[in-house]
């Protein structure tokens, strides 16, 4: 097994195990603060988008979502995420193996891929929620469908649900 090598300044060059040399030259240190990042509505939930995968090389997304009181999504998996939560502020139960839980603030929640799951803003205040994904895409996802719920009257949801199975997200009905 190869040794991390790095070229410094600039570009780092990272030496794999197998000897094959990746440039993560597109990849650059960032610091978004916290007023910055792309704002979508969509499903109730405004989310604001941090890092997408223009900005992590396709490694990952990680954004704010603020949930109503009272709202959350149906019961669905991902087939190419996995997603990682971190309640900030409000309440919060998630959905896990056929239970209902409360999580308190600061906690982490981790669903991997193929897992079914949602969440609900159980309190009366503001849901906040730092939420990660891996693979990035998500943020593509959200904006697909923040763009047919800013349509002119009810969303599209048989759209919503063909946009969903695009990017491998699927909603349990049963």
């Amino acid at each position: 097994m190869s040794d991390l090598t790095l070229t410094w300044p600039g570009n780092h060059k990272v030496q794999s195990s197998n000897g094959d040399q990746a440039d993560s030259k597109e990849v650059m240190p960032a610091i978004v603060l916290s007023n910055e990042g792309k704002r979508l509505s969509a499903f109730g939930d405004e989310i604001t988008v941090h890092l997408g995968g223009a900005e992590t090389g396709g490694k990952y997304t990680l954004f704010t979502d603020v949930t109503p009181p009272g709202s959350g999504p149906p019961p669905h998996y991902h087939a190419n995420e996995d997603e990682w939560f971190f309640p900030l502020e409000g309440r919060v139960e998630f959905f896990l193996d056929g239970s209902w839980n409360e999580v308190p603030l600061r906690s982490i929640v981790f669903i991997p891929r193929g897992t079914v799951h949602t969440f609900r803003n159980c309190g009366d205040t503001p849901l906040v929620q730092l939420t990660h994904t891996s693979p990035a895409g998500f943020e593509i996802f959200f904006k697909r469908c923040a763009e047919e719920f800013a349509k002119d009257g009810p969303p599209d949801m048989e759209r919503i649900i063909e946009i969903s199975a695009e990017h491998g997200i699927y909603y349990i009905t049963d």
